[in-house]
């Protein structure tokens, strides 16, 4: 079971990366629409206090929404993420991390509120070493 914790008080940007190559599947692409969709639904969005953003990826990289453009609009969010189409293509994780860095955290980032990215892929990046943020787990 996922476990939302929600504070009236806590202010956050959310981006999520959702991996739409051939090897993840369409069925298991809409099982992620699906639980994006919903884990959204329990956010702060309309209060404005919850940001959130989306980019999809395969052979290539998509912004789907910027942080901005559905602000405080829980049903815009859900009609975008439902709008998401399956492309197949190879994983480019490499290059959904990188964009997330070069476009997303400059469109409609808040620099006073802590940064979250969540990416849903099947593991299997076209490049490992690429991909790598770092050779070991800090917990």
């Amino acid at each position: 079971m996922f476990v939302v914790a929600t504070s009236r008080n806590c202010s956050v940007d959310i981006i999520f990366v959702l991996d739409r190559s051939g090897s993840v599947r369409r069925y298991n692409f809409d099982l992620m629409k699906s639980f994006v969709s919903d884990l959204v639904g329990k956010l702060d969005v309309e209060s404005g206090r919850t940001r959130v953003g989306l980019v999809t990826y395969s052979s290539r990289v998509s912004t789907s929404f910027h942080l901005n453009t559905h602000i405080m609009s829980l049903d815009s969010i859900k009609s975008a993420i439902s709008a998401l189409v399956f492309t197949g293509g190879g994983t480019n994780t490499a290059g959904a991390l990188s964009h997330v860095r070069t476009v997303m955290l400059k469109n409609g980032d808040r620099s006073d509120v802590p940064n979250v990215v969540i990416v849903f892929t099947d593991g299997s990046s076209n490049s490992r070493a690429a991909t790598l943020v770092s050779d070991k787990l800090y917990l």
